[in-house]
């Protein structure tokens, strides 16, 4: 295990920053529940459709070591398609970032038996609807289409995953598409570069060290050869778990042998990486724009994996803490809240997690009392037991979540491919065990391991006329600085 100091942002997180750009609109809604019935808490009935939904999965290992779940759905005429390849980021060498991000978009731009813009056309003259996206730990591609044109789709796709063709010309064009996109959700906003930089400064060095999108000098370097050989390492059979949901014909696991049976596996065995050992501790920081539009305050704390013992209470002390409709936060924020707005998207990585808040304060308030604040929330759950009727709740919430992708073929078949190794034979209900597993014991102890005393605080500032303005507010009664707010918002 590699020791390390804490703090630093990817991808997912920069949505986060990216949303001070919508200012002074400023409402904003952290979650869309449907309101829940809690009374009585019978997780066991409601559980039902998830164990009825897996034993109708048929599962295939196939001899290369690519993994195949399909499930048929009635009255459907569409199926999902989802493949995902355990490469992201973190598979990235010195002089190669973003990579996995470059390949993801060169494989959109033609292959050996579908040369140029085929698939794209193809795909729109079936009315098909495909997208592809890049983390830490994956990459995935998934589509739906008529399941009529199954056969087809599953040729192309074996045909982009095992047979891409990388020229100069379509290289050169997608480092421009790259290019573009790091300028609009980085360059181009405010706070985002320079809390980048920042944070991942914090964990140089490690596989998690680096934005999956790359950096300008390594994404303009890439060359047809470059990623060539970054195809031949990483996209592999016994990398991909293949997922099909929805309209399934007879012919379907022929056809998936045919394109994908004689795809061997390279000799050499994939890279295993080691969970992160942290050294968590307080942290406070800050960074100065002089395009940010109002002051704001990240706040951050690492814990564990998606392979971790912790990882189920981690998720429900999130979703309690920050947000779920009936979180804490939230709670706090029914009468006259201390913020604007507050945003949280947990970062989970196979071997590290970032729990993650971004609070905009009203003008009334300080970025000292929103930390203090977001603390007291995290120290309500150490320092004291939630209820038994509190933790049903929670994991309610996160059934209704579950249940709900049976209703969405095509974020099943993406979830299906995601499976981690221990959920091989169980995707479904294996998860929501270890959910259920959970006790109110357990989210005291991770508030106190991993919470506690450990927060990682990035104060985001505007230029300094603002800040002078925003403190001037802040000394000012309670009533004319929120007289004074209204007025402008």
């Amino acid at each position: 295990m590699k020791k390390i100091n804490i703090g630093y942002l990817d991808r997912a997180a920069l949505k986060m920053l990216t949303m001070l750009c919508s200012l002074p609109i400023l409402a904003f809604s952290i979650n869309a529940y449907s309101r829940l019935a809690f009374e009585p808490c019978d997780l066991n009935a409601l559980v039902k459709p998830l164990y009825d939904a897996e034993q109708q999965i048929q599962y295939r290992l196939l001899d290369n070591g690519l993994q195949v779940r399909t499930l048929a759905l009635e009255n459907t005429q569409a199926v999902s398609i989802a493949s995902q390849f355990d490469v992201g980021s973190r598979n990235e060498v010195k002089g190669q970032t973003g990579y996995a991000h470059l390949f993801e978009h060169m494989l959109f731009k033609g292959s050996q038996h579908a040369p140029g813009d085929s698939y794209t056309q193809t795909m729109s003259a079936i009315s098909g609807q495909f997208n592809a996206s890049t983390f830490f730990d994956f990459t995935n591609y998934y589509l739906t289409i008529p399941s009529q044109a199954l056969e087809l789709s599953l040729w192309l796709e074996a045909d982009r995953f095992r047979y891409p063709v990388l020229n100069q010309t379509t290289v050169k064009n997608q480092q421009g598409a790259v290019l573009e996109e790091m300028a609009t959700s980085i360059d181009n906003q405010p706070y985002v570069r320079k809390a980048m930089e920042f944070l991942l400064a914090q964990v140089e060095g490690t596989p998690y060290g680096h934005a999956v999108i790359g950096s300008v000098a390594d994404v303009k370097a890439a060359t047809p050869e470059s990623l060539t050989a970054f195809h031949q390492h990483y996209y592999r059979p016994d990398a991909m778990q293949l997922s099909l949901v929805g309209d399934i014909p007879e012919q379907t696991q022929t056809w998936i042998d045919n394109q994908f049976g004689d795809w061997q596996a390279p000799e050499f065995e994939q890279p295993k990486l080691s969970d992160l050992l942290v050294e968590a501790k307080s942290l406070h920081s800050e960074i100065i724009d002089e395009r940010g539009p109002w002051p704001a305050v990240l706040l951050a704390w690492h814990t564990a994996g998606s392979g971790s013992a912790d990882a189920a209470a981690l998720t429900l002390l999130e979703a309690y803490l920050f947000q779920n409709k009936s979180s804490l936060l939230k709670a706090t924020s029914l009468n006259d809240p201390d913020q604007l707005l507050s945003y949280s998207i947990p970062l989970t990585m196979t071997h590290h997690g970032v729990t993650n808040l971004l609070l905009v304060p009203r003008a009334r308030t300080s970025l000292d009392t929103l930390t203090k604040n977001a603390e007291s929330l995290v120290a309500q759950v150490g320092n004291n037991q939630i209820t038994e009727h509190q933790l049903c709740q929670l994991k309610q919430i996160w059934l209704n979540q579950a249940l709900a992708r049976l209703d969405s073929p095509s974020l099943l078949s993406r979830y299906l491919s995601a499976s981690q190794p221990r959920d091989k034979m169980q995707p479904l209900t294996g998860p929501w065990q270890r959910i259920n597993a959970v006790t109110a014991a357990d989210l005291q102890r991770i508030s106190q391991q991993y919470f506690i005393g450990k927060t990682v605080r990035l104060d985001l500032l505007p230029p300094w006329y603002i800040r002078a303005t925003k403190s001037i507010l802040e000394f000012l009664p309670k009533g004319m600085s929120d007289s004074l707010e209204e007025s402008v918002m």
